[in-house]
């Protein structure tokens, strides 16, 4: 009896620890989930800036087009203007140098010239007819002069205004320029934070993937935890009771130690079920698992009740990751029978139980593809072929 509070207290220690790193768990688990909520709104955001600045450069580069148009036209017209200005520039010089001819003619001859031209009249008419054409001549040349002039410095002042509208143009041009090498970098700079938490999201989503199969595993053990101190629990009280009633008599005892050896010939643990492994190298079924198989794989029902396959005593009635539920019986002169992967176990430690005696029943705990019975057969500390004995 004391030895069933044992294992008992043990079993719900064992309990607590996983209710204690459970909860443990969900925190990570809800932390998980939260960052990973903040960096996809993070990539959400920064996606979002990056669209707004890819905007910003096409207008940017649109605006340089233009711009650039409007180079080129303002050259094609400082082109032609400095062509006015040429022609204009001649027509005005022209025009100085026959103006000087005349004016240096007058001077070298007098007004001799003009009198003869005057005294040369026929008549009153002639004379006032030759009059007014010499002076038609001289203020024609004035009046050329000054309009060649004009032209000069209209073609001049136009020219200056296309030149600085050019200057302007090129400040313009150079200035979006600048603000197309800012934007470039921004999204260039845009482009190494969304990878950036790209890679982050990823990583923090197969950290979630990970704690979250953690959890369920840890649940699972939990669970299996639960329900193997519930039996075992059961077990003890039943086993006080059976002693309680049945007293110290030495027949009893008699009947216990008798049965506490084996006949050294087996009997079959779950009768009727078909064999789905054999014994020896193996492709492991699942991850974790060896392909080595120490034992022989027995089908059968998920609570199919397993047999003991002879009489003996319980030396280990357990739970471990790898074998589930497993109990072990000790038959004497070397020989041992192991089950695992039980859903449920019927014996405790130190329990003598006869050949054919319910020990248990057909689970798929541990590590284990469904629901089956893996037994095996130890003699002198070594797996043997079950076969050979059963």
């Amino acid at each position: 009896m004391i030895r069933g509070k044992k294992i008992l207290g043990a079993l719900l220690a064992f309990t607590l620890c996983f209710g204690m790193v459970i909860p443990a768990q969900a925190d990570d688990i809800s932390d998980a989930k939260k960052k990973q909520q903040e960096l996809e709104q993070q990539k959400n955001t920064a996606e979002a800036e990056k669209s707004e600045l890819s905007s910003e450069l096409d207008s940017i580069v649109s605006k340089m087009e233009k711009t650039q148009s409007d180079l080129t036209a303002k050259e094609t017209e400082i082109n032609d203007a400095e062509t006015e200005l040429v022609t204009a520039k001649a027509n005005e010089d022209d025009q100085y140098q026959t103006m000087k001819l005349r004016i240096k003619y007058m001077y070298e001859n007098g007004s001799n010239e003009f009198l003869e031209i005057l005294m040369e009249a026929n008549s009153i008419a002639d004379l006032l007819n030759k009059a007014e054409y010499i002076n038609k001549i001289s203020k024609c040349d004035r009046e050329l002069l000054v309009e060649y002039e004009d032209t000069r410095k209209d073609v001049e002042n136009r020219e200056n205004a296309l030149k600085k509208e050019y200057a302007e143009l090129e400040n313009l041009q150079d200035e979006l320029a600048g603000e197309q090498a800012n934007v470039e970098k921004l999204l260039a700079d845009k482009n190494i934070q969304i990878n950036n938490l790209t890679s982050e999201i990823s990583s923090n989503a197969d950290k979630l993937k990970q704690l979250i199969a953690e959890a369920e595993a840890a649940e699972a053990r939990r669970k299996e935890a639960e329900a193997t101190a519930a039996a075992q629990a059961a077990q003890a009280a039943a086993a006080a009771q059976a002693s309680a009633s049945s007293g110290t008599s030495s027949s009893g005892n008699t009947s216990s130690n008798a049965s506490a050896t084996g006949t050294g010939s087996l009997t079959h643990p779950v009768p009727g079920a078909a064999i789905t492994s054999g014994f020896g190298g193996r492709v492991a079924p699942t991850a974790g698992a060896t392909t080595g198989h120490d034992g022989i794989d027995y089908g059968a029902g998920y609570g199919a009740a397993v047999y003991a396959a002879d009489s003996g005593t319980v030396i280990t009635a357990q739970y471990n990751s790898a074998r589930g539920n497993y109990i072990v019986i000790n038959h004497g002169n070397g020989m041992q029978t192991w089950y695992q992967h039980l859903s449920s176990m019927n014996v405790t430690v130190g329990q003598t139980v006869a050949r054919g005696q319910v020990i248990g029943n057909v689970g798929t705990t541990g590590i284990s593809t469904g629901p089956h019975l893996h037994f095996e057969v130890h003699v002198g500390g070594v797996p043997v072929n079950p076969l050979n004995y059963l």
